[in-house]
């Protein structure tokens, strides 16, 4: 697996048409194997929107930048008044020449 580097910005958390909230969020970039990149990283939004969603596995993040991401949460627990959570990403990942290093 090669480390393509970073992304990050902001955008809205979602769930089917429902939007969940704002966030934050930093990315890193890897190529699994050709042409396939996934991505792991951070999201940072309001600590009371964080719990209500987190474990949840139909979450969807829509950035500024007009990429559909499908979040999952890497973490088993979330800490009490946590404002981030680790999830790994997929879907429309910038390709590798977007990456920041």
């Amino acid at each position: 697996m090669q480390h393509l580097g970073g992304i990050h910005g902001t955008g809205l958390l979602k769930c089917g048409d429902k939007t969940l909230g704002r966030a934050d969020y930093d990315f890193d970039g890897f190529l699994r194997k050709p042409g396939e990149v996934i991505g792991s990283g951070e999201i940072r939004m309001l600590p009371d929107t964080l719990r209500q969603v987190f474990g949840r596995e139909d979450l969807q993040f829509l950035t500024d930048k007009g990429r559909l991401l499908t979040l999952r949460f890497s973490d088993k627990h979330l800490p009490e008044a946590s404002d981030a959570a680790h999830v790994d990403v997929a879907g429309d990942l910038p390709p590798q020449t977007e990456w920041r290093h």
